[in-house]
């Protein structure tokens, strides 16, 4: 059967089904670059918000993948953050010349929230790494909640499923209802209007614990200017606020107030827009996503974190699993940094459960949670600063488990806690500023800092140095990142911090709400009265839908000197000619991306590496190689590159390799000096002018002076120079890089001493903001240099398996 509206143009397309199905309403909105709007209409001039009820991609023709048009409409306002200029609508959809589909906004809220995904590519390129990723990652979501109708046979169905969800009720509506879709871009509305009338320091309050959010919800959930939760930290009073309410030392109430600076108006004006209280429905979801208002640096240091529910089961199934069925009878719990207690969502025996967190407000949230059926008890919720202040501010009753050596040994500690470190990838490389204050200002950081070296920085490791010494014999379960199993600056720590590891499981990092980046964050349990170091586990890994993908070990050789060791030792060799030099930041795979050949040292702000010579050529190659040859992924970021044995030195056939590879991998460019790193001849690749240096061809050829003082066989001293032989991976390699050498070498204005880097700059161009294309419009370039890039991915394959028979990494 033909589709309803035939081989018609877009606009054409976007036009009838607006006239056939959405004639009540308003489909004239343009929003950013979304193709279809329908919105509430308003009467006369538009003095509110717009209300959308759908926003939609539409394609001319028939579509088979419909998903994929849900997938570009998600990826355009996701690259835009339309959410935040504008109200987000009831429902998604799609729809071609043959059928539409619509799909609650409220199923895919979370994907516009998640860390480290970029946004910033085009929507409509399907072919993306990005689409089909996002594609990947709502697929089922979009299979199992879509709402599919065709054009033809389901109109009467059509008709009625938008009377029936699309409901405007009048003709303007004064007010915009507030629902768990659009709570956030209210609050970052409610910032700009509002907050800024409050007469409040909020630099000031804010290192006191009080933030904004606070505020914001004591407005949200009230109705005639009284908050209707009296559990919350702040609530509002008709024209003022009061928080921090509590009973002084003579028994009276006491509590700070807070009021308007222009008596409320910007307040009063901001609030007749929207519809106040929400849906009692919505109240607990938007309470317990507190965190996704909470500020960044607030959350790294206070760990203002919402551990996602299927870790908080998993965790549970592995507390099971490790201290018998029947533990939450037998064992007290107590989550010391609680935020506002999802982690102990779960477990059934409230009157073993204990948790607390620093901020009073947290605590406040948790309270208003035990009204609304949360199986915890009111008094075993408290506020506590974990990191300053003595145990005898703790219940009674926990201070008895704390201090009985026997009873300690039936408490589980079960924390998610705070991860800031004084320093972060934004300091090293110059964009951000030492957090100087995260540590020094904690008493477990002057008291326990001689003991852990550099790992003391790092706010986790406080609160499990703590737990050790001062709450010893106890269980431990802790969610973290690997670094207290494998981070060469937490040796110290390692050394002291000794106890038997149980259980365990690492997931991806990323499905953790405000966690930036691509590593595994692993759940670990501790039996703190066993007395062990730690060598190795072979721990579960689950992928981010929860899935089993199997097992990884992790290991650890706290007396091996590590890669960077092994490459210093080739520094100021005699007689070196410098040629490049390489970047070289830590030992991991999470600094892959700091490891990186280029002309000059001048040319990092903040260098850490070597320097590139005649005499240390060798072994940068394979440094380079190795570092470089196994994609870096989520799971292995953490993995530590060693110190080499012996048996790279001999292997004549591993050196050549990584060299090869070495060589089409550099980001050498010629204007910053002479470019050392043209592997062929000007005969070979037809260069119109002769090469300013041959320094490359002649060390592949042999002809190059005697080394004095390199290891190993193949250019040793005592050797006469002999052209480098090359496997046939190798060569593959050479042909593909030379080929694109002769191609570039007949573009008119080549530069004969053109390094790779420059050659790709040559047929991709930059865009507006000065970064190389992805790719050229030059097609034969194209299948040029995407051939190169298949015959590099071969020779690392084969490089790959001698980075463990070497040592460089462990399996």
């Amino acid at each position: 059967m033909p589709a309803k509206y035939g081989n018609i143009q877009e606009e054409e397309l976007k036009n009838k089904v607006a006239h056939d199905y959405f004639a009540n309403y308003d489909s004239t909105p343009i929003i950013g670059k979304i193709d279809f709007c329908i919105a509430v209409p308003q009467d006369g001039a538009e003095l509110f918000e717009t209300e959308s009820l759908l926003w939609a991609e539409a394609k001319a023709g028939t579509k088979k993948d419909i998903y994929e048009s849900f997938v570009q409409l998600i990826l355009t306002i996701g690259k835009a953050r339309t959410f935040d200029q504008h109200l987000p609508p009831t429902f998604l959809g799609a729809f071609d010349a043959e059928k539409i589909a619509f799909l609650s906004y409220t199923n895919i809220i979370d994907v516009f929230y998640q860390n480290d995904f970029n946004w910033n590519v085009t929507p409509s390129d399907h072919e993306t790494k990005e689409f089909k990723q996002l594609y990947e990652q709502v697929k089922s979501s979009i299979e199992r909640d879509v709402l599919l109708y065709r054009f033809d046979t389901d109109d009467k169905e059509l008709h009625k499923f938008i009377r029936s969800n699309f409901i405007v009720g009048k003709s303007r509506l004064s007010k915009i209802r507030i629902n768990k879709n659009n709570f956030t871009h209210v609050y970052q509305k409610w910032v700009k209007e509002v907050k800024a009338k409050i007469n409040i320091d909020w630099d000031v309050a804010q290192s006191a614990g009080i933030l904004d959010v606070d505020f914001y919800f004591a407005d949200l959930l009230s109705k005639d200017n009284l908050t209707l939760k009296d559990k919350l930290f702040v609530l509002l009073k008709n024209d003022h606020y009061i928080l921090d309410r509590r009973i002084n030392d003579t028994g009276l109430k006491e509590n700070k107030i807070a009021e308007f600076q222009d008596n409320g108006i910007a307040h009063a004006q901001f609030w007749n827009r929207y519809s106040r209280p929400p849906k009692r429905e919505y109240w607990n979801f938007m309470i317990e996503r507190r965190d996704m208002l909470v500020p960044q640096d607030v959350r790294e240091r206070k760990g203002s974190y919402f551990t996602p529910q299927k870790w908080v089961e998993l965790s549970q199934q592995y507390l099971a699993a490790e201290l018998g069925e029947n533990w939450q009878d037998e064992y007290t719990v107590w989550d010391c940094a609680a935020g506002t207690g999802n982690l102990l969502n779960g477990l059934t025996n409230k009157y073993n459960i204990w948790a607390s967190t620093l901020d009073q407000a947290d605590v406040d949230v948790m309270h208003d949670r035990i009204v609304n059926g949360a199986n915890l008890l009111d008094s075993h919720v408290f506020q506590f600063d974990f990191l300053n202040d003595p145990f005898n501010k703790l219940p009674q009753p926990l201070q008895d488990i704390i201090n009985n050596e026997e009873k300690r040994k039936k408490l589980v500690i079960y924390i998610n806690p705070p991860y800031a470190e004084a320093a972060n990838k934004r300091t090293v490389t110059g964009n951000g500023e030492n957090k100087t204050n995260v540590a020094v200002k904690n008493l477990m950081y002057e008291q326990y800092s001689s003991k852990i070296g550099i790992a003391g920085r790092e706010l986790f490791a406080q609160f499990f140095i703590r737990i050790y010494y001062e709450i010893p014999s106890s269980v431990l379960a802790e969610f973290s990142t690997l670094k207290i199993l494998q981070a060469p600056n937490f040796r110290d720590f390692r050394a002291t911090f000794r106890a038997k590891l149980g259980r365990n499981f690492c997931v991806p990092a990323d499905t953790f709400d405000n966690v930036k980046g691509k590593f595994p964050i692993g759940f670990f349990i501790w039996h703190l009265n066993q007395k062990e170091d730690f060598q190795k586990t072979v721990s579960n890994v689950y992928e981010d839908d929860g899935v089993f993908l199997g097992t990884k070990t992790i290991s650890v050789e706290n007396t091996s000197k590590s890669i960077n060791d092994w490459i210093i030792e080739t520094r100021n060799r005699d007689g070196e000619k410098r040629i490049g030099y390489m970047s070289a930041k830590g030992n991991d795979f999470q600094n892959t991306n700091y490891n990186f050949i280029i002309n000059e040292k001048k040319q990092l702000p903040h260098p850490r590496g070597t320097w590139i010579t005649d005499k240390n050529i060798k072994e940068i190659s394979i440094y380079f190689a190795v570092r470089h040859c196994i994609e870096p992924t989520w799971l292995n970021d953490r993995d530590q590159f060693l110190y080499p044995n012996d048996g790279w030195q001999v292997d004549e056939e591993f050196q050549s390799d990584c060299l090869a590879y070495t060589l089409f991998n550099n980001n050498i460019q010629s204007q910053y000096g002479v470019n050392h790193w043209i592997p062929f001849t000007e005969q070979e690749v037809d260069a119109k002018e002769k090469f300013e240096s041959h320094f490359m061809s002649n060390y592949i050829a042999g002809k190059w002076p005697t080394q004095t003082t390199v290891q190993g066989r193949l250019w040793d001293k005592d050797t006469q120079p002999q052209p480098i032989l090359f496997s046939p991976e190798s060569q593959a390699v050479l042909n593909a890089g030379r080929k694109l050498w002769c191609y570039y070498h007949t573009q008119s204005g080549s530069n004969p001493n053109a390094a790779l880097y420059d050659i790709r700059l040559y047929f991709q161009g930059t865009n507006d903001k000065g970064k190389m294309n992805v790719t050229s419009t030059d097609k034969y370039y194209n299948s040029l240099i995407i051939t190169l890039r298949q015959r590099l991915k071969e020779l690392a394959g084969k490089i790959e398996p001698k980075v463990y028979e070497y040592g460089f990494l462990l399996k």
